[in-house]
């Protein structure tokens, strides 16, 4: 497994994890309430959806973005907050009590600490969850390894690039036929490895048009990937262009 450099809590680099900025959030939300009330479901009821959305600023889950869709939300609306949830209940940071959601002592002694939630959270929510759980293709297992992806992304994003491009990099052209359809291998690489790069924070996603196709996409390394990540292909980086 690719190990993660220590951050220390007050790196700015941390400011680019949506996934240590949503953590960080809703630990502060607990210490104030006591505890985030949930839905008979177990699910994390309208008031702190609402509040989250917007308290967040997830990149592609804006508040904008989210009631775009929705005149209301609920937790399966809002998915990284739903991925927030289930990571802290794997990972034993919180648990159900009584009607409401409450940090552990593991918890409690993230809280305040954002360089250690990168270093706890990120390397779990990376390499252990099943990513393709948040797909039709929940079976479906990754194409690939971890320190493949991240050696070859560390040359290939450092001055931006597409995910058509990435695909044809790890897997080469997709199949062509005579009418447009759904290339399953980009979407796998967009859900287990790109977007979960990006909700850590190591990488960020540009629209390169109004097209919300990940193949169009524009991916790019963000300081904190290289705040955090020691990769054999360092040596090998060209100097990022700058205009």
């Amino acid at each position: 497994m690719i190990a993660l450099r220590e951050m220390d809590d007050a790196d700015p680099a941390l400011g680019f994890s949506p996934l240590v900025r949503g953590m960080e959030k809703t630990f502060a939300w607990i210490g104030e309430h006591g505890g985030i009330p949930l839905t008979p479901s177990k699910a994390f009821k309208r008031v702190f959806v609402h509040w989250a959305a917007a308290a967040f600023d997830w990149p592609g889950h804006t508040e904008a973005d989210l009631f775009a869709v929705n005149k209301v939300l609920n937790e399966p609306d809002f998915a990284p907050l739903m991925v927030l949830h289930d990571l802290m209940i794997a990972m034993k940071l919180g648990r159900h009590y009584k009607g409401e959601f409450r940090l552990t002592k593991t918890g409690q002694a993230l809280t305040g600490h954002p360089g250690r939630i990168f270093g706890t959270v990120v390397p779990f929510f990376l390499f252990r969850i099943n990513h393709a759980s948040m797909s039709r293709f929940d079976d479906a297992p990754i194409l690939g390894n971890w320190d493949v992806f991240l050696n070859v992304l560390n040359v290939e994003t450092e001055d931006g690039a597409t995910g058509a491009h990435l695909r044809r990099v790890f897997f080469g052209e997709p199949e062509k036929g005579p009418l447009p359809r759904y290339d399953e291998v980009m979407g796998q690489l967009y859900i287990h490895v790109l977007r979960p790069l990006c909700w850590a924070g190591l990488l960020q996603q540009e629209r390169g048009t109004t097209s919300y196709r990940c193949e169009e996409a524009v991916f790019m390394k963000t300081p904190l990937w290289r705040s955090a990540l020691v990769l054999d292909t360092d040596a090998q980086v060209a100097p990022a262009t700058r205009h």
